[in-house]
């Protein structure tokens, strides 16, 4: 089945096709998998890494003012 045909039976462009290929190309079912799984366990160590810098930046504000 030509990729163009493809595309268009699962209503996604080409480009998205090409980019997830090269991706996943060379990957078996069991290596995607983990590598979303790291995605999703980096994205939630970035979301921690920035609410403790913001909870640090607002401590040392308040220790900055005057009493």
């Amino acid at each position: 089945m030509p990729v163009a045909e493809l595309c268009r039976k699962h209503a996604f462009s080409e480009a998205s096709y090409y980019l997830w290929r090269s991706k996943f190309g060379g990957m078996n079912v069991s290596e995607a998998k983990r590598l979303k799984e790291l995605e999703t366990e980096n994205a939630r160590l970035k979301k921690l890494l920035a609410e403790t810098m913001l909870e640090n930046e607002i401590i040392k504000e308040a220790l900055r003012k005057k009493w």
